[in-house]
């Protein structure tokens, strides 16, 4: 089916950086990052969490060093993950020097507190060295005191000012390989400065609403923030920071790059809130599903609807369909037509073994066309 107008996004054009393998800008995908919250220090605690985030699909993870244990955990960390590893630094610039010599893919530090310009240019001449990106991390809680004492207060003037001051002096030690943030708690001044910087540079953005809070409240503030930009054609990568596991992060990200049809990655299920007309416990069977459903990575529709009054138009949208009928027999659709029918007992165990197939024949025909 072709893209309708009212869908696109035309994104905006930057230059393109690698983190790691991971492009970063230009044409490429748009990134989906997390951060872990175990103790660097703890290789062990650190590396299962970071696998958990690649089952889930995080394309880059970050990880803070905060003293000279992490970043010496972090040799290891990275020797036995997939996914190109962030060095969060704050502070001491040292940190980062021995991150890039431990293997980060890129440096991540914050203008306000890193120190001087020398230290940054320490710190980029190891990036340059050990061939690692970074990320000039602008965040409204720690703007430089000259900003503050001037603006007043953080705004999206004082946060883009002082990411493209420090970006300069990247640009001064001729170095472009990176990428921008300009993040807030609230979400009015964030995506008021990530407009602002889009227009003031070709850089890749990163995104994210800072400090969103837990796993509801988090999830619907980033979705608001980024979700809007988004849509405007801004951000080159995303991290949704919520307080709660890092791999509902991962899923909160895809489901937001899901939805705008930025990115597609597993089953992405139409289901209805169900009422009084329903043929089946639609709520349950959604959350078994979403279960049972989660190891699937490649991009499917489902339509899991309650009763015939939007049953039948919402399956001729999805690849795989079930509708709510009459005496615990229910019709299912298979591209947007109707197939056959199922019977409440047998209709999860059914649908599962329908998308497991689906899915199974989609990453054949894809090795079959690799081949040819």
């Amino acid at each position: 089916m072709s893209v309708r107008p009212y869908r696109e996004i035309h994104r905006r054009v930057s230059r393109q950086i690698f983190v790691g393998n991971v492009p970063v800008g230009g044409d490429a995908p748009i990134a989906v990052q997390s951060m872990t919250n175990t103790l660097t220090s703890d290789p062990k605690a650190t590396v299962a969490q970071i696998l958990r985030m690649e089952e889930a699909g995080a394309d880059i993870v970050r990880v803070s060093c905060p003293d000279e244990d992490s970043t010496r955990a972090l040799k290891e960390i990275v020797r036995q993950v997939h996914v190109p590893i962030v060095a969060d630094i704050h502070f001491h610039y040292k940190r980062a020097i021995e991150a890039a010599e431990a293997g980060a893919a890129c440096l991540r530090i914050n203008p306000g507190n890193i120190g001087s310009a020398e230290r940054v240019r320490e710190v980029v001449k190891a990036a340059k060295d050990h061939g690692c990106s970074m990320r000039i991390g602008v965040n409204a809680g720690s703007l430089e005191k000259e900003l503050l004492e001037r603006y007043g207060e953080p705004c999206p003037e004082a946060m883009v000012e002082s990411g493209l001051s420090h970006a300069r002096i990247l640009e001064d030690n001729d170095f472009f390989n990176f990428k921008i943030s300009v993040k807030a708690s609230d979400v009015f001044l964030a995506v008021a400065a990530y407009h602002a910087l889009a227009e003031a540079c070709d850089y890749p953005l990163h995104l994210g609403i800072t400090e969103a809070g837990g796993l509801r409240g988090g999830t619907v503030k980033s979705s608001i923030g980024i979700g809007s930009l988004l849509w405007a054609g801004i951000g080159d990568t995303i991290r949704v920071s919520l307080s709660a596991d890092p791999v509902e992060e991962v899923k909160v990200g895809f489901e937001i790059l899901k939805s705008l049809g930025l990115r597609n990655r597993g089953v992405r299920i139409v289901s209805c809130p169900s009422c009084a007309r329903q043929g089946y416990d639609v709520v349950s069977t959604v959350a078994i599903l979403e279960e049972r459903l989660a190891h699937i990575t490649t991009p499917l529709t489902l339509s899991v609807i309650g009763c015939v009054v939007n049953g039948p138009g919402e399956a001729r949208e999805t690849d795989l369909g079930v509708t709510g009928g009459g005496g615990g027999n229910h019709m299912v659709y298979v591209a947007g037509n109707p197939d056959h029918k199922i019977d409440s007992a047998a209709m999860v165990d059914h649908i599962v073994d329908l998308v497991e197939k689906k899915a199974a024949a989609i990453e054949a025909a894809k090795v079959k066309l690799s081949a040819e």
